[in-house]
This record gives structure tokens, C-alpha cells and sequence, in this order.
């Protein structure tokens, strides 16, 4: 294996880990029976502030339809979405964030935060900001080549 491909192999490896570990972090610090899915369809709406179809927020999170209708199921049961028919459109439905959605969102931030600040905080605001547009670039070149 040449210094570029064992570069690449462990850059991944430490992405897939990190991103596993988070991941494990997070969920258990978020409210029960909410999933890090649900918390970032919720927390995107906030952010958004729009409506959104579930074709659209299954094209921002990467997922298929029929992944995204499971998890918007599961968020509508639990009160935390409302979906509506699209008035232009009947084939096509709107997904909007309903309040007991945005307290549980709330909350969530509430559960994670503290964790989050922490690694923050260990590894130097100054090296979390230098290592950020990485990402970005990063995930850009992923999205762009996928």
C-alpha cells in the first residue's frame, strides 16, 4: 500500500470511528425513545424554519424515501410533526415541526450540549475551528462525488 492509500485508510478509519462514538454518546443523552434520526429531522426543520417534502429531507440526510417515511412516521405518532397534504401539488405532502416537536428538539440540544462543549473544550476552540472547514470540504467532495 503506497503513503497515499494508507493516508486515506486512516483518515476513514478515524472518521468511521469518531462518527461511531459520537453517535453512541449522543443517543444516549438524547430523550427516550427519541433516535439521533429524529433529532436531526427535527432540528433541521427548526433550522429551515420552512416546510419541507419528505423527498426533499430524504435528499439533505443521504436517506431513501422509504427510510424517511419510516422515521416521519415515527415523529408524526409521537405528536412531534405534523404532514400535511401539498395544496398545489395532492401528490406530494408537507412536513412541518409542530410545537411539542420544537420543546422536544429543545431538549434534546439540552441533553447533548454538554457533551458536545466538553469535547470542545478538551480539544481547544482553535483547533476545533481549524479542523472544521476540513470537514466541510470534505463532506462537500463526498456529496459532489456520490
Amino acid at each position: 500500500m503506497d503513503d497515499n492509500n494508507a493516508l486515506a485508510v486512516s483518515l476513514f478509519s478515524e472518521i468511521l470511528m469518531a462518527d461511531q462514538l459520537a453517535r453512541s454518546r449522543l443517543t444516549r443523552a438524547l430523550p427516550r425513545g427519541m433516535e439521533l434520526s429524529h433529532f436531526s429531522v427535527l432540528n433541521h426543520l427548526v433550522r429551515v424554519g420552512l416546510e419541507r417534502t419528505p423527498a426533499q429531507l430524504a435528499k439533505t440526510f443521504h436517506v431513501t424515501r422509504g427510510a424517511m417515511t419510516n422515521t416521519l412516521g415515527k415523529l408524526e405518532m409521537a405528536g412531534y410533526i405534523h404532514i400535511r397534504p401539498d395544496w398545489d401539488d395532492a401528490r406530494r405532502k408537507m412536513v412541518a415541526i409542530s410545537p411539542a416537536g420544537r420543546n422536544a428538539r429543545d431538549a434534546a440540544i439540552a441533553g447533548i450540549a454538554p457533551i458536545i462543549s466538553e469535547v470542545v473544550a478538551e480539544l481547544g476552540q482553535e483547533r476545533v475551528k481549524a479542523t472544521l472547514p476540513i470537514l466541510r470540504e470534505l463532506r462537500t467532495k463526498l456529496e459532489n462525488d456520490g
